[in-house]
């Protein structure tokens, strides 16, 4: 009997500790707090696991390395962020970004839309 309690307390801590294999989670419908400025950014983003992401008309290649940055194909060149995940919330900071931007996740990813084609990585690329 004893071991038995042993057995599921360890149970209870495997299925509860992060594995270091875990990785985060970014995919989703995300969306900018309506109060904070994003300049020319966008306020809603979808993030698929497929590597794309789109906001507006804009469809544009991601890669995550680690669960600390992102790397997102904007306009031929990679630029490379801080993300943070935390429950419902990602966060972005540096790269060309001059304050942090934490965006609410709304809902799951949308599939890509039809005829629209994620970007070519360029070479020497992810």
């Amino acid at each position: 009997m004893r071991w038995t309690g042993q057995l599921v307390v360890l149970f209870l801590i495997v299925g509860v500790a992060p594995s270091a294999a875990q990785k985060v989670d970014v995919t989703g419908i995300w969306r900018v707090r309506s109060d904070k400025e994003v300049k020319n950014g966008p306020r809603e983003v979808i993030i698929r696991a497929d590597s794309s992401a789109s906001w507006g008309k804009e469809t544009v290649r991601w890669r995550l390395k680690g669960d600390k940055v992102i790397s997102i194909l904007i306009g031929g060149e990679w630029e490379t962020y801080d993300v943070k995940v935390k429950s419902n919330s990602l966060t972005l900071s540096g790269g060309d970004l001059e304050q942090a931007v934490t965006l609410q996740k709304i809902g799951p990813p949308t599939p890509l839309p039809a005829g629209a084609k994620i970007p070519n990585a360029p070479d020497g690329g992810y």
